[in-house]
């Protein structure tokens, strides 16, 4: 039909390989058409949901080419994921099969349940990613009923054969418990819900992702709870960038307060600027007694793109640039102050005696010096060069260098 039409030709533009799809010709395509609002007249809010769609039995000959596509896919994947939408097509039979097929060729099974009361079907998976609301309905059955979300875990984990579980909590983060282990709670930060849809996928799809390169249950959960909550910000299903992900998940497990980033961190958030399409400007220097001349040069390297890196040198650097009685002010000082300038985006300190690893590291859209020299006389103009990186030197204010500051002070 039209909507499958439409869907084939959407995970192809993305890259998505379509060889695995069966079509069914008695069958609608689900689509979820969402009715939306404005909140307070100012932001977009989903009031409520239409759907087309058909939960009837599969037809017999639609039944086997599942099966047999399943089967042929199953070589050589990494993992599995089975996002049971409770339409008809994730049975008890085929979630059965495509877990012990996977099982035996040492394959992961990866389950986001339906909103189901009976989870025998994904018996002997990996691991299960239900919300509260989903655990607590598949564990109401039980003659001993857990009205905890640790009893929940423990319950589901015992009775699927998991390997691990993940209930994610909504604001309250997620919980991750481990068979053998202890439950643990990924906490997550207060967050602006526009949106809930795809956050589910989004959960399955980050654990995953985070499996397969080898993170621990824990690891994943964080990177996993991190993602969803991404998402839930973002009005509609959208993907969101790996490295805005990253980012998130570094203001969780590392909150960082001003501008100082180390360079690992630093590289991280320049990531996702670059995944918004920000351009990148990096200067760097002693910034030892920081001035007017300072200012005008940062505000105009500012002005020349998106974000401001200032690369500031060690307490050894300066002295063995300046001589051995400076700097005037520590590195954490300086950076203490020039992160108070509303111009400068990220501070990094950084121990060589030129900026070339940083230069190269940052890779930049444009690397700025300040002072009343040409280009070709900068340090770092040839490597820049080799870099393609393009060379700018700024504002230059005669009279206002810091060690002339410096010497009119000890003068006086």
């Amino acid at each position: 039909d039209t909507a499958g039409g439409h869907l084939r030709s959407a995970l192809e533009a993305h890259g998505c390989s379509c060889a695995g799809l069966v079509v069914d010709a008695d069958r609608p395509t689900t689509v979820k058409q969402n009715l939306v609002g404005l909140a307070q007249h100012r932001h977009a809010h989903k009031m409520f949901r239409l759907d087309t769609e058909s939960t009837a039995p599969l037809s017999a000959s639609t039944n086997a080419a599942i099966d047999a596509t399943i089967q042929s896919h199953l070589p050589g994947v990494d993992a599995v994921c089975i996002e049971d939408y409770g339409k008809g097509v994730c049975t008890p039979a085929r979630c059965a099969m495509i877990i012990q097929c996977a099982r035996e060729a040492g394959i992961p099974v990866l389950v986001d349940p339906a909103a189901i009361s009976d989870y025998s079907r994904y018996k002997g998976a990996t691991v299960m990613t239900p919300n509260r609301t989903e655990a607590s309905r598949a564990c109401a059955d039980r003659s001993d009923a857990p009205d905890s979300v640790e009893g929940m875990a423990e319950a589901l984990c015992h009775d699927c054969d998991l390997d691990a579980i993940l209930i994610t909590l909504d604001r309250d983060g997620a919980m991750v418990l481990a068979r053998g282990g202890v439950p643990k709670v990924v906490p997550t930060r207060p967050r602006e819900v526009y949106d809930v849809t795809g956050a589910g996928d989004m959960v399955l799809a980050a654990i995953t992702a985070a499996r397969c390169h080898g993170l621990d249950w824990e690891s994943s959960a964080v990177l996993a709870n991190a993602a969803a909550g991404l998402e839930v910000e973002t009005f509609g299903a959208k993907p969101i960038p790996l490295a805005c992900v990253a980012q998130e998940v570094l203001r969780t497990i590392s909150p960082t307060e001003g501008k100082v980033r180390s360079r690992e961190d630093l590289l991280l958030e320049l990531g996702a600027h670059r995944e918004a399409g920000h351009s990148v400007v990096l200067t760097n220097g002693c910034f030892d007694v920081i001035h007017a001349g300072h200012v005008a040069y940062l505000r105009d390297a500012a002005e020349q793109g998106d974000v401001l890196v200032v690369g500031l040198n060690s307490d050894a650097q300066v002295s063995a640039l300046k001589g051995e009685d400076r700097p005037i002010y520590e590195l954490q000082d300086r950076a203490a102050i020039l992160s108070e300038l509303a111009c400068v985006t990220y501070v990094v300190p950084f121990d060589e005696a030129t900026a070339h690893e940083l230069l190269e590291a940052v890779a930049p859209d444009l690397y700025v010096k300040g002072g009343d020299y040409a280009p070709e006389e900068v340090a770092e103009y040839a490597h820049a060069c080799e870099l393609g990186i393009p060379i700018r030197v700024l504002a230059h204010r005669p009279g206002l260098g810091s060690s002339d500051i410096v010497d009119r002070v000890r003068s006086v």
